[in-house]
């Protein structure tokens, strides 16, 4: 399997440049479909696109055994890369809002596809060495917590079979070569709203004549971060963030309405309920403190629950992550804050999943989503594509 791995090194490693240069928001990742869809066909693999939208599926079928799911995301997120790669993403693409934003793969689903798409050709090659059936499954939208769920109800399982497992990972701030799996609730819920406060808007020089909603909004922005430092227990985990604040067209006219985008993070249903809740009362009492002339509006974004590892599945995986990678190069990071919707699809399949992360830089500050988020692709490609092999095999009979 090293020599096949030998051999398409070189070639995985332009992938995943090409990938990086030409990154798709999510829903509209047609060229990168259409990339993986190739690839997937000159492997002998059954291929199937437009999957919950744009998700590509291959199923590789080997004589008995178990039907082993690997999974990978490709979407990209709007961020302006300030890499200063060759290969950086000059990039642009229409947000679900409408508006033109820069395009990167600020969060190495290109790096996943590449790994998968590695390990598939490795695992091809060596037919002789395992039987049971694989199900790669390209997954769009996870940036929106969208697309796992639309792969599912257009039919995943029941038009390509119930998994035994399903295997995943995710690209993150560990060295090249090191991997990370923690069992039990490993990857935090994820529940982003739109908030918009209404006002009363008017001339600046006058504000006694107006409901001012950006100090509503900024009253709200601040009572909200005692969420978790006053009103949850020091035991618990649980993020508050608001990513924007938007209102106002001119520094003399206050405006009638301010929108503020949030997002929580949290591990337990209890907690997630309660963040949740706490963010309507708070949000509802300034409003009403600042005698605003209607409720505020909630749009949910998106919402997806904690990715939670089964302990045997993850015991079993680790064991095969560690054999191959080598001693002390497996360990538990405990949970992550960060979200995954990879867990939708055990939810909806009944299969154990195993889902970790795997090296990609020695500069660990920088962290994914941000502009100068890029793993080292040699090595990285290396582990990943290692991982999932071992991964897989410790599952196929």
């Amino acid at each position: 399997m090293l020599e096949r791995f030998a051999e398409i090194s070189a070639d995985l490693g332009a992938l995943y440049e090409d990938l990086h240069a030409h990154p798709e928001l999510s829903f509209a990742e047609h060229r990168t479909a259409g990339i993986v869809a190739g690839r997937l066909t000159s492997l002998g693999l059954e291929v199937t696109t437009g999957v919950g939208r744009t998700g590509v599926v291959g199923v590789l079928r080997n004589g008995e055994g178990p039907l082993v799911m690997l999974r990978a995301d490709f979407d990209a997120l709007p961020v302006e890369e300030k890499t200063g790669l060759p290969y950086a993403s000059t990039a642009t693409g229409t947000d679900p809002d409408g508006a033109t934003v820069p395009v990167m793969h600020a969060c190495g689903h290109d790096m996943h596809v590449t790994c998968l798409l590695g390990a598939l050709d490795v695992l091809a090659a060596a037919r002789a060495s395992w039987s049971g059936t694989l199900l790669a499954v390209f997954q769009p939208a996870e940036e929106l917590g969208a697309g796992a769920q639309a792969m599912i109800d257009d039919g995943l399982f029941t038009r390509f079979g119930t998994p035994s497992v399903i295997l995943g990972q995710h690209v993150g701030p560990l060295p090249p070569g090191m991997a990370g799996l923690h069992p039990g609730p490993a990857f935090a819920a994820s529940d982003s709203l739109r908030v918009t406060l209404h006002g009363r808007g008017g001339h600046g020089s006058r504000p006694e004549g107006t409901i001012d909603p950006i100090v509503m909004a900024a009253s709200a922005v601040m009572r909200l971060q005692t969420i978790v430092s006053r009103e949850l227990p020091a035991t618990e985990t649980a993020v508050v963030t608001v990513g924007a604040l938007r209102a106002g067209t001119k520094d003399n006219i206050i405006p009638d309405r301010a929108e503020l985008m949030m997002n929580v993070r949290s591990y337990t249903e209890e907690t997630r309920g309660h963040a949740l809740d706490a963010i309507h009362r708070i949000i509802g009492a300034e409003a009403a403190a600042s005698a605003a002339p209607a409720p505020p509006d909630y749009e949910t974004l998106h919402s997806f629950p904690a990715t939670v590892n089964d302990h045997e599945a993850s015991a079993r995986t680790a064991a095969a992550l560690s054999e191959a990678l080598g001693p002390g190069k497996v360990i538990d990071p405990g949970p992550v804050t960060g979200s995954e919707d990879v867990g939708l699809f055990a939810t909806a399949s009944g299969a154990p999943l195993c889902y970790w992360i795997f090296g990609g830089t020695e500069d660990l500050t920088v962290t994914n989503h941000s502009p100068h988020f890029a793993p080292v692709p040699a090595p990285t490609i290396r582990t990943g594509v290692t991982a999932l092999v071992a991964a897989a095999r410790a599952w196929l009979a």
